[in-house]
C-alpha cells in the first residue's frame, strides 16, 4: 500500500529542518523511502506516485500466437530460441494465454482473436 500524498509532503517538510535519522524516526518510514520522495520531488516536482508502466516481459503475446499458428509442432525450446527465452519461460507465456501443449489450430485462432481484443483494451488505457 502506498502512502498519501499528505504524509509525503509532511516527511518532505519535516525533514528541511531535520536529520534523515531524525525524520526517520519520527514518522517510522525507511530512510531510503524518505531518500526516494525527495528523489521524485526533485525530478518531477510532485509527490505523487508514479504510475505502474508494465507490460509482457520477454515475449510478446500476439508475436508468439502468430508463430504458435505458422509453426505448430514448434518445441518449448525452439519457441524459446526464436525469441531468445528459455523453455519454461515460453511454457508460462503459453499458458497466460491458454493455449495449451496439444495445439489445436481452431483452439489457437479462438484463443488469439481473444488475446488481441484485450491488448488493444489494454493499449487504449
Amino acid at each position: 500500500m502506498a502512502y498519501s500524498l499528505d504524509l509525503r509532503e509532511k516527511v518532505i517538510k519535516h525533514r528541511q529542518t531535520h536529520t534523515l535519522q531524525q525524520t526517520s524516526d519520527t514518522f517510522k518510514i525507511a530512510k531510503t523511502t524518505i531518500l526516494d520522495w525527495e528523489r521524485l520531488l526533485a525530478e518531477t516536482g510532485s509527490l505523487e506516485k508514479r504510475p505502474l508502466e508494465r507490460g509482457h516481459k520477454k515475449i510478446d503475446p500476439i508475436a508468439l500466437s502468430e508463430f504458435i499458428l505458422e509453426f505448430p509442432d514448434a518445441y518449448l525450446h525452439e519457441i524459446g530460441e526464436h525469441f531468445g527465452a528459455s523453455a519454461p519461460a515460453v511454457f508460462y507465456a503459453l499458458e497466460n494465454q491458454s493455449i495449451t501443449l496439444k495445439k489445436l489450430k481452431f483452439v489457437i485462432v479462438k484463443q488469439m482473436k481473444k488475446n488481441e481484443m484485450i491488448s488493444r483494451k489494454l493499449w487504449k488505457q
